[in-house]
C-alpha cells in the first residue's frame, strides 16, 4: 500500500484552489527561485515568500517551456560534434554554499 498521502486541496475565496505540496530541488534552483522573489518584492514594493514566488512564476507567460515541442515533433537530431560533456557532480555542501552566495548577491 502506498504510505504517502495526497496533499489537502481547499477552494480559497478568491475562487482559486491552494494545496500544499513537498518539491525537492536542487540548490542552484532554490538560488532561482531567491532571485525570482527579489525581483517580484522589488516590483509589489514589499516582502515576498519563496511559495508567492513560485506561483508567480508558475502563473507567468515566461512559465512555460521554451525547450516543450508540441505532441509528435520530434527534436532535430544533434551532430556528434555538438555533444556537451557533463560536469563533475559537486559535493552537495559546495553546492548549497555556492546557492546561497547567489541568494545573497555574494558569488
Amino acid at each position: 500500500m502506498n504510505d504517502r498521502i495526497t496533499p489537502p486541496m481547499h477552494a480559497t475565496p478568491d475562487g482559486e484552489a491552494e494545496l500544499t505540496l513537498v518539491v525537492r530541488l536542487p540548490w542552484e534552483d532554490v538560488a532561482r527561485l531567491g532571485q525570482e522573489a527579489g525581483r517580484l518584492a522589488a516590483q509589489m514594493q514589499r516582502p515576498v515568500t519563496l511559495d508567492e514566488a513560485v506561483s508567480h512564476r508558475l502563473r507567468s507567460p515566461r512559465a512555460t517551456a521554451a525547450h516543450a515541442k508540441p505532441a509528435g515533433e520530434q527534436p532535430a537530431a544533434m551532430p556528434a560534434s555538438a555533444s556537451v560533456s557533463s560536469l563533475p557532480s559537486r559535493p552537495p555542501a559546495e553546492q548549497a554554499r555556492q546557492a546561497i552566495e547567489r541568494i545573497n548577491g555574494t558569488a
